[in-house]
């Protein structure tokens, strides 16, 4: 291996192997020392302090995952926003098409949910 190729990312090879065994320590260090007893209690949801009335596994209305994976998704688009602003300087007419063209392309897919219902709670 080249030196200079191992002087640049040693130190985050470094991060990896501390993390993932300090990682790896703390839950065999959890499972050795912890006690593992079964009762009711513990089998039973915990929500709250309150007593759990009904089933647990209530099923869900698919609805709530499609407005759940929607959020994610426009939210993860916001994100990439803030690199494009902190060097938009750089970036002169080319990155504002650039960025232009990604909104059209994330706008016509909002315009494409909310023709399809998927934002709409009252079906």
């Amino acid at each position: 291996m080249n030196s200079n190729y191992l002087d640049s990312y040693g130190p985050l090879l470094l991060m990896f192997i501390l993390a993932g065994g300090l990682a790896g320590l703390l839950i065999t260090l959890s499972t050795v020392v912890g006690r593992h007893k079964q009762s009711r209690e513990k089998d039973q949801p915990y929500e709250c302090g309150i007593v759990p009335t009904g089933d647990a596994r209530q099923p869900f209305s698919v609805h709530f995952y499609m407005v759940a994976l929607v959020f994610i998704l426009f939210d993860i688009e916001a994100i990439f926003l803030y690199p494009w602003a902190l060097v938009y300087h750089k970036l002169n007419v080319f990155g504002f098409v650039e960025m232009l063209l990604y909104i059209m392309i994330l706008l016509v897919g909002y315009i494409f949910l909310w023709k399809k219902g998927a934002l709409n709670w009252d079906s």
